[in-house]
């Protein structure tokens, strides 16, 4: 490279640098006249009057000053200055909830449900200081998102709340908050007033986001997040969507819909659309139990809705802070009371219709909610009692019949000759006149009462931290030891209960197989295993960590069913009549019923095969 050329490239960088620095000096000269006429403007709006009242800057400050503090974001001076403004607290309550704003963002803050507590006695948050977010999305020149921005107050009073974000064109952005007394509902307007020139004529829909953080509030951590999940709701259809139950998990919502519930067991926050979604995406995550910020949950709705252009656009939405009692959320007529589990078709409806009103009713005049579930249990009881009659009888009658039974294994003890024992006993059962089939009744007819039950109770916010004896919560389990380590299946706990129910119900099992003679079938011997130890067992290990109401109404229960078995083997049962009626039936034949003949066909075809595969063995 020679002289010239190095004298050239000097040269060329010598005019850039020089061009470049003239170019940013007058570009810095031409910024801070704006920023001067800015001034002026906002100094005369009377907008500057609510900001400087309100909080937003400092009364005597110099917006603008404020203003250019930092780089500019936002082109409209008006959002920079309320992007750089601290917010403030305003409060909404009644009889039921303290409802906690910020100014940043015009969004709900806090949660309180003033009539419960959290485990422990502590105040209840549904969602506790910034732990939540409810911000609007909208593009006007910019994608403008309402949680950057500081609101003002344009209307404050005991029942509503409206925040006002403006703009440097006249028109500004609006949330109106509306609580009634004795509500857990929450009104909210969204308005877009005189921007019909700000938001651009291709915008058709708004971002709505609603996160919320819902901390731990009741006693057993698996209990409580099992019962815990995201629901969301399609006009028309019979029962909302769920996600969640303990896990994390997402979902994207390709069609309009309603609603979206943020479910923790016993409390929600529902966020409804009258003119709905148009779609979205949802998604709850789950804390680990050692959390140190003992947060259970986070769940988020990332939704879409319609936008229309005009003077003046108007989008509601409403809230609901609130218990998932079923009568409250039944009465806002949206399917919200359907995200409670109460079981599906069969269950539901026998919750719905017979256990929920009977319920209510006794908690109309009886405050103690162990009384209350005894009571129940003595009334489901009674209902069924003349449908199960006839299965106690014929249970109690087998136990007579005992020796009968015996003496028809003695004759046919080899496993070739088990049609013949089988028909032997219906023989035998029959001329006594007992069903050999009755005793599968009761439980055919208890099973949706006990699913009911195991349904409603751990979902039951009336149960809710009501201490029953040792228990001190009956929606969460008893603990009478705890082993401070967990241990796999059963927990880090003992419940009484539990254990109680587990007892009771082996001695159940123990009367109802004791009727039952001894037998070289194995078969007849793993069931009666199954019934008698590992099912008293197993069930002990499921209710350990469930509700303390459902182990006890089970205990009940058995216990119940014990007391009518007794009954009825005592007095209504008659040794002595049974045996006088099989005497006098014997040499006697009997008519044959269809399952008897099918019963003897299928007896000769298996002796016509044993007979064959015995040729075969001596052809061999």
């Amino acid at each position: 490279m020679d002289k010239n050329t190095v004298i050239g490239f000097i040269l060329i960088a010598l005019i850039l640098f020089g061009f470049t620095f003239f170019e940013s000096s007058q570009r810095r000269k031409a910024l801070e006249q704006q920023r001067i006429q800015d001034s002026i403007a906002l100094a005369n709006s009377p907008v500057r009057d609510s900001i400087v009242q309100d909080g937003t800057v400092p009364a005597g400050a110099d917006i603008a000053a404020v203003v250019s503090e930092t780089p500019a974001i936002y082109k409209d001076t008006l959002l920079q200055a309320s992007h750089e403004a601290e917010g403030q607290i305003l409060t909404l309550e009644n009889e039921l909830i303290r409802l906690d704003f910020t100014t940043k963002g015009a969004q709900p803050y806090s949660a309180q449900l003033k009539k419960y507590s959290s485990y422990g006695g502590g105040e209840l948050f549904l969602f506790k200081e910034g732990a939540a977010e409810y911000a609007v999305s909208v593009y006007a020149g910019q994608y403008l998102r309402t949680s950057d921005f500081n609101f003002s107050v344009a209307e404050s009073s005991d029942t509503s709340l409206v925040f006002r974000l403006p703009f440097s064109g006249g028109g500004y952005m609006e949330q109106r908050y509306t609580l009634l007394p004795g509500s857990y509902n929450v009104r909210n307007q969204l308005s877009f007033v005189g921007m019909q020139d700000v938001i651009p004529r291709n915008v058709g829909s708004v971002d709505v986001d609603f996160i919320v953080t819902v901390p731990r509030l009741e006693k057993g951590y698996k209990n409580e997040s099992q019962y815990s999940k995201l629901n969301y709701y399609f006009q028309g259809e019979k029962k909302p969507v769920e996600i969640g139950r303990g896990r994390s998990s997402s979902k994207s919502i390709g069609n309009r819909l309603n609603w979206v519930a943020f479910q923790q067991q016993f409390f929600s926050a529902i966020l409804y659309s009258p003119k709905e979604f148009a779609n979205g995406e949802v998604a709850i995550q789950f804390f680990p139990e050692a959390d140190p910020d003992h947060n259970l949950m986070t769940c988020s709705a990332r939704m879409r809705s319609d936008f229309h252009h005009g003077s003046e656009v108007v989008i509601p939405f409403e809230f609901y802070f609130g218990p998932n009692h079923f009568n409250t959320l039944k009465s806002f007529d949206r399917k919200y009371e359907k995200i409670i589990p109460l079981g599906g078709s069969l269950v539901g409806w026998f919750t719905r219709y017979a256990i929920i009103p009977m319920f209510n009713l006794f908690s109309r005049f009886i405050s103690n909610f162990g009384l209350i579930i005894l009571l129940m249990t003595l009334v489901i009881k009674l209902v069924v009692f003349p449908l199960t009659y006839k299965s106690f009888s014929s249970s109690a009658k087998m136990q007579v019949l005992k020796p009968e039974i015996e003496k028809i294994n003695a004759k046919y003890p080899k496993q070739e000759d088990a049609m013949k024992k089988q028909q032997a006993t219906m023989d035998l059962y029959k001329r006594a006149g007992v069903n050999a089939m009755g005793g599968c009744l009761p439980t055919l007819l208890t099973f949706p009462i006990l699913w009911a039950m195991f349904r409603f109770f751990p979902a039951s916010i009336e149960l809710r931290q009501q201490p029953f004896l040792w228990c001190d919560d009956l929606s969460a389990y008893d603990s009478i030891l705890d082993y401070g380590v967990r241990i796999p299946i059963l927990g880090d706990h003992l419940s009484l209960f539990a254990l109680l129910m587990a007892v009771v119900m082996w001695l159940y099992s123990k009367m109802t197989t004791a009727n039952q003679a001894a037998s070289n079938d194995p078969t007849a011997s793993s069931m009666k295993f199954m019934t008698l130890w590992m099912m008293p067992i197993m069930m002990f290990f499921i209710c350990n960590n469930l509700s303390a109401a459902l182990s006890y109404y089970y205990l009940l229960s058995q216990l119940i069913a014990i007391i009518q078995t007794w009954v009825i083997k005592k007095f209504f049962v008659h040794p002595d009549k049974i045996l006088a009626k099989l005497k006098e039936s014997e040499g006697k034949p009997l008519p044959k019923s269809k399952w008897q003949e099918r019963l003897e066909m299928a007896q000769k075809m298996q002796q016509q095969q044993l007979r064959e595969q015995q040729k075969k063995q001596q052809r061999r």
